[in-house]
C-alpha cells in the first residue's frame, strides 16, 4: 500500500472499494454518454446504488431493474391517459404498491415508486413511453456495468488472494 495511503490510515479495503467506485461509474457515464441518452447521469447513479449497497448486489441488481420496469410503464401509461395532479400521482404511487405486491416483487416498490415519480413529476419534452425508455434504458445500463464491475473486481481478488 502506499506510503500516503498509509500515512492516512485508509484500509486496502477503502482503496480497492473507491476506485472500483470511480472507475465503474465513470465507464457507464461515459457509455451512457456515447449513446446519447438524453437522462445520462442515471446510468452512473444507478452504478452507485448498486455497488455501494449493503445488499448483495446480484440481488439489488434485479430488485432495481424490475421496479424501473414496472414504474417506468405504469408512469408512462398513466401519463399518457390523465393530466398531472396530486390525486393521479397518489393513484399512481398506490397502484404501483399493489401490482409489485401481486407479482411478488414487494422488495421492488421503492424502485418502483421512484422511476413513477420521475415519469409523472419531471417536466419533459418528449411523450411519455419515450420518457420512461430512456429511464429504463439508463436506469439498466448503470446495473450492468455495475454487476460487471462486482464481478471483475471478485475474480481479481480471487486471483490476488
Amino acid at each position: 500500500m502506499a506510503d500516503w495511503a498509509r500515512r492516512l490510515r485508509l484500509s486496502r479495503e477503502a482503496l480497492i472499494n473507491s476506485a472500483r467506485t470511480a472507475v465503474a461509474t465513470v465507464a457507464s457515464l461515459l457509455l451512457a454518454r456515447s449513446l446519447k441518452l438524453p437522462e445520462f447521469y442515471w446510468a452512473p447513479i444507478s452504478t452507485i446504488v448498486i455497488l455501494l449497497s449493503t445488499i448483495n448486489p446480484l440481488t439489488l441488481a434485479w430488485q432495481r431493474f424490475a421496479g424501473t420496469a414496472l414504474g417506468a410503464a405504469l408512469g408512462a401509461l398513466i401519463a399518457t391517459f390523465f393530466s398531472s395532479n396530486w390525486i393521479v400521482y397518489g393513484a399512481g404511487i398506490f397502484v404501483c404498491g399493489i401490482v409489485c405486491s401481486f407479482l411478488r416483487l414487494g422488495s421492488a416498490y421503492r424502485f418502483a415508486a421512484i422511476t413513477l415519480s420521475i415519469v409523472l413529476l419531471v417536466a419533459h419534452e418528449r411523450a411519455p413511453w419515450i420518457v420512461a425508455s430512456h429511464r429504463f434504458v439508463e436506469v439498466s445500463l448503470g446495473i450492468a456495468v455495475a454487476l460487471l464491475a462486482a464481478e471483475v473486481w471478485r475474480l481479481l481478488g480471487m486471483k490476488a488472494g
